[in-house]
């Protein structure tokens, strides 16, 4: 059984006519597997994502966590089973509480970990893990950046031993020197605990190294799928390609990419097909 199964997800926003950022969205993610979700901006990444762990309430379709349907939250605390589902958000500002130490609010997953029969664990310990000092613990939010926040975030999620871990843009607020190096990290420490990751990101370079298989998504809709390694060396769908050719290469030419948005005006004569899925042999 797949650890996380949406089907047909619609996510739309209220207005005149409304707005649907999510068309339709079927996925499956198992235990042990890192599925990546690139898009441009707007094309409704994040509203997928929060729609998957309940935070944004469902247009239709549904989302099922293991066997269990995950409801929308509300002003209650969520079912002890659904702790093991954790997302990282792309603002880290706006997830960790300012008035918490750090290491208090890497206990709360610690916490959740323990009530579900998992092994507890140092606070200080998950701080090493993800790059920190041990005796962080002790200091509040504000003493810190803001990649340094988003490394406290990653390790609070990952405190609660999560069996599904939903990663929106987490590794946009860190520098560059250390994206690839912390993507890893998250890889490596769900494969451990034999959980699943849906890994939301723009920086394809780094998907193409940490994810198992990717999703293409264009205005609200999965356009193309299958195995990382396939889509790079034989993407099918128009808009694959102009997203693996908006990649800088430096090449000391200082050419310009052309944007997916340009390709779109340049080249794209036909509107977006159905969802493509591809079977990877």
């Amino acid at each position: 059984m797949p650890v996380l199964t949406a089907s047909d997800v619609v996510v739309e926003y209220r207005g005149r006519p409304p707005l649907r950022a999510v068309d339709g969205v079927s996925l499956a993610i198992a235990a042990g597997e890192v599925v990546a979700l690139v898009g441009e901006s707007g094309c409704g990444k994040s509203s997928l994502a929060r729609a998957v762990v309940g935070i944004e309430r469902l247009g239709s379709g549904s989302v099922k966590f293991g066997s269990d349907e995950v409801p929308v939250l509300g002003i209650r605390r969520r079912p002890l089973a659904l702790t093991g589902m954790q997302m990282v958000f792309q603002d880290p500002n706006s997830s960790l509480n300012p008035r918490r130490r750090v290491g208090d609010q890497i206990a709360d997953g610690v916490r959740a970990a323990v009530l579900r029969g998992d092994a507890g664990s140092d606070p200080a310990e998950w701080l090493e893990r993800v790059g920190l000092d041990p005796t962080a613990a002790r200091r509040y939010p504000h003493e810190f950046s803001g990649g340094q926040k988003q490394r406290i975030a990653i390790a609070r999620a990952l405190a609660a031993r999560p069996r599904m871990l939903v990663a929106d843009e987490p590794i946009s607020a860190l520098d560059a020197s250390t994206q690839t190096s912390v993507a890893a990290l998250m890889r490596s420490l769900c494969l451990e605990a034999g959980a699943g990751m849906l890994f939301i990101s723009h920086d394809l370079s780094v998907v193409r190294r940490i994810a198992d298989r990717t999703l293409v998504m264009y205005c609200g809709r999965i356009v193309e799928s299958g195995h990382t390694e396939s889509i790079w060396q034989n993407p099918v769908h128009p808009y694959t390609r102009a997203l693996l050719a908006a990649i800088p290469v430096p090449d000391g030419a200082g050419r310009l990419p052309i944007t997916p948005l340009e390709a779109d005006r340049l080249t794209w004569t036909e509107k977006i097909p159905d969802a493509l899925e591809r079977t990877a042999s």
